[in-house]
């Protein structure tokens, strides 16, 4: 698993479903509001502050994600000796 390419793709596939995972307890929220026994208002309360928690990870890892890609097409362009946009942008859409 140290190809570079499959483990961007799990990591997508995992963010990916982290994002769902958070869409659907974000339904469930909405969803429980109407009942108020205290069983359901305590697991409404944790599951809102995983949410949060998993929110903002998931925010700390797409960001790491667009970090990384900017690094890679810096390291591309220097590589290709890319010193223009418009070359960057050339190289990106050539045909091979």
């Amino acid at each position: 698993m140290d190809d570079p390419a499959i483990k961007l793709h799990t990591q997508e596939r995992l963010l990916d479903d982290l994002r769902q995972v958070i869409e659907n307890a974000e339904d469930l929220l909405k969803n429980t509001n109407r009942y108020h026994s205290s069983v359901y208002q305590s697991a409404r309360t944790r599951l809102a502050q995983a949410l949060l928690q998993a929110t903002e990870e998931l925010g700390h890892f797409e960001n790491l994600q667009v970090d990384r890609m900017i690094e890679l097409t810096n390291a591309a362009s220097v590589l290709h000796q890319d010193l223009t946009g418009e070359a960057k942008l050339l190289r990106a859409f050539k045909r091979s």
